[in-house]
């Protein structure tokens, strides 16, 4: 009978790592399939129930093809364009009919004001997906026969195509960067030849089941998924995973070291770290779902498809890690010996010396840690997030945005980005003459039955399309100025019922939704956060707390990220989603160490007190969770490997503010003000024993 149950203890590890063995193998090539199922159009990112969005599916009636514009601009600098050069451009554009794609024939070169630049309108399917980057590299090279001039495509297909170009790097440049960083921290840590590899192993199957169910729901159309979503994903899942396995092989190393045998070492970390993990893990799913009240579809995706990659990181880690450590034992850290960590006060290890300063000088440490915090967060307000310009989109050298400040320089700032107005058939001349006469617009035609601006309008179901071009480039604030003006102005058209979209109506809604999303979803996240933190600590004082600290942490990153962007990144601004997406990484991912800290400090005040529990708490998660915070700001600083500006800015705002919540808030802050209120931080209740009441008066 025990020979049985010895053989059983064996068997259920065995079988636990054969079975993701099985898994991994099965679903881990999704991790680099998702892409295929991702769109970059950004168009289906809208918000749902923006004017600029009912445009864009009023358009589909009027071009059943739905197209993206490709804008041919030809510059000859300062020499006047030649007959032979318009000639050529002709000819050019005539030759574009033929690239895979096209839809319809393309524009007559129009010459600029200047007579220094042409420009030819060429429409391409909108539904090319991984086509339209080799179609658009087609065009340019047909446009480049113009003699002595330089040619470049611009507008939407050309930005979409670059965008795409940008995106290619991630199933394999972000997971390479992401998984290697992370490996080396491991092994610095670790220092161990295992014990690296079982958790990056378990983090890539994690990764794998995470991509597949993603993979599954958006080839079904249940979430959609962009290259952000995707990026976001791998290095969500990688970091999540590491910080999760770093706890439970802490908490393990501690167990074998006291009890020696694998087995019940095993039990206890899984035991003593479960209550932490799907606490903290919950924290972050259920903030990350909160993002589904967003009426930005991108956000929407976000909520659900990083829900299930903390999901897979957990099950995979209480999982496939303690099944593993149960096989290795004491082998998964060769050629090192497991030592428990110290958790008495005394000793000269990093952590015992920041506890003592902890208790000797408690409110010094808080005190100065707040000013810091405060004087960092005052330059929050600075941060601009209207949105980002186009050229600076990319943070290197995309040929559509110089194809756009050249179209720019000779041409109205809107061209080949028109306001599109929807209007009453009925009402199409005096539609079209108000959107004409709207101070910022330099011109308004209806759209014609061949799909240009001009002659009779092109009429679908009792509606026409007038397209309005702005003076001001389509992504400055002075044309979603114009948007506003230009909205007011046909709506008083008697009987037009006139909506306006365009990719500068699109900007200006995001833009606007996303301010709204703020207000609505940063409420409910830290409402989440604190119930999660009522019932796990018992307590109604210290979740305020610890929310209040993670929030001035939020704070104090947006000040440093505003400073660091305008003065050393050259950003004028960010996208409106980053503050959010920022706020709810950095408070839940926050919430997460303080979650690893306060759950052994209440551990230990049980046995020991609230004083000895504090310091005790500190000294035995410092080093882990300090591992945990590094590992997860290098896993997001890899996002920055992808040449968008809204990846860049979200890389630098979640690894600084994780760094700087790590080093600060929980090693210094937190630690501080729960030493200087002492049991009055649990309340109601007040965890006291024997031991705490006879070191009362050491108090």
């Amino acid at each position: 009978m025990a020979g049985a149950r010895s053989r059983l203890r064996w068997l259920v590890p065995a079988l636990l790592v054969v079975a993701w063995l099985a898994v991994g193998g099965t679903l881990g090539p999704y991790a680099g399939k998702l892409g295929q199922v991702a769109t970059n159009d950004q168009a289906a990112f809208l918000p749902k129930s923006a004017e600029s969005t009912k445009v864009l599916h009023a358009q589909k009636a009027f071009d059943q093809r739905q197209t993206l514009p490709a804008i041919a601009v030809w510059s000859t600098g300062d020499s006047p364009v030649t007959p032979a050069q318009r000639a050529q451009a002709a000819d050019a554009l005539s030759a574009m009919s033929d690239v895979p794609g096209v839809v319809g024939a393309p524009s007559p070169p129009m010459l600029s004001k200047d007579g220094r630049a042409l420009e030819g309108v060429v429409n391409v399917r909108s539904d090319l997906g991984d086509r339209l980057a080799p179609a658009v590299t087609s065009l340019r090279h047909r446009a480049d026969h113009v003699d002595g001039a330089r040619a470049e495509i611009a507008g939407p297909a050309a930005s979409q195509a670059d965008l795409s170009d940008a995106f290619a790097g991630i199933d394999g440049l972000l997971l390479g960067v992401a998984l290697l960083a992370v490996l080396l921290i491991l092994v610095l840590v670790y220092r161990s030849v295992l014990m690296p590899f079982v958790v990056i192993i378990s983090a890539v199957f994690a990764l794998g089941v995470a991509s597949a169910v993603v993979y599954a729901l958006a080839r079904h159309g249940v979430v959609h998924v962009d290259g952000q979503v995707q990026g976001i994903l791998s290095i969500l899942v990688i970091g999540a995973s590491t910080d999760y396995a770093l706890l439970l092989t802490a908490r393990f190393r501690e167990e074998l070291a006291r009890a020696g045998d694998r087995f019940a070492a095993v039990r206890a970390a899984v035991r003593r770290s479960v209550a932490a993990i799907t606490a903290s893990a919950a924290t972050v799913a259920l903030a990350l779902l909160a993002l589904l009240l967003s009426d930005l579809s991108n956000n929407r995706a976000l909520g659900p498809v990083g829900a299930i990659g903390i999901v897979c990181a957990v099950v995979s880690t209480l999982t496939f890690v303690p099944a593993v450590l149960v096989l290795l034992g004491r082998a998964a850290y060769w050629p090192t010996k497991p030592r428990a960590a110290s958790t008495g006060r005394r000793g000269s290890g990093i952590w015992n010396r920041v506890a003592g300063q902890v208790d000797r000088h408690p409110r010094r440490i808080w005190a100065g840690a707040l000013v810091l915090l405060c004087a960092c967060a005052a330059f929050a307000p600075t941060l601009d997030s209207r949105g980002v310009p186009l050229d600076e989109t990319f943070t290197g050298t995309a040929p559509s945005v110089q194809a756009q400040k050249t179209l720019d320089a000779h041409f109205p700032g809107g061209s080949g980005q028109p306001a599109v107005v929807i209007a009453a058939a009925g009402s199409a001349k005096r539609t079209t003459a108000a959107a004409a006469a709207t101070p910022g617009v330099t011109g308004a035609a209806p759209v014609s039955a061949g799909g240009r601006p001009g002659g009779t309008p092109k009429v679908v179901g009792g509606k026409v399309s007038i397209e309005a071009t702005l003076a001001a480039a389509p992504d400055s604030d002075a044309a979603k100025a114009t948007i506003v003006r230009l909205r007011e102005r046909v709506r008083a058209v008697p009987g037009a019922h006139a909506l306006v979209g365009g990719y500068t109506a699109q900007q200006y809604d995001t833009q606007t939704t996303a301010e709204h999303d703020r207000t609505l979803i940063i409420p409910v996240v830290l409402l989440i956060i604190l119930v999660i933190l009522f019932g796990l600590l018992r307590s109604v004082l210290l979740p305020l707390l610890l929310v209040a600290t993670v929030a001035l942490n939020y704070g104090a990153t947006l000040g440093v990220s505003s400073l660091v962007f305008q003065h050393l990144l050259g950003f004028t601004g960010t996208d409106a989603s980053v503050p959010l997406y920022g706020f709810v990484f950095l408070v839940a991912l926050g919430v997460d160490y303080n979650i690893f800290l306060m759950t052994r400090v209440r551990e230990e005040s049980l046995r020991l007190g609230s004083r000895e529990g504090v310091l005790r708490g500190l000294t035995a998660t410092g080093g882990v969770i300090t591992s945990a915070g590094v590992v997860l700001a290098v896993t997001f600083a890899a996002l920055a490997v992808i040449p968008l500006s809204f990846l860049v800015q979200i890389a630098f705002i979640v690894a600084f503010g994780v760094l700087l919540d790590t080093l600060l808030v929980r090693s210094l802050l937190v630690p501080a003000l729960v030493r200087e209120l002492g049991d009055h931080a649990w309340w109601p209740a007040r965890p006291r024993t024997r031991t705490d009441a006879h070191n009362g008066s050491a108090q």
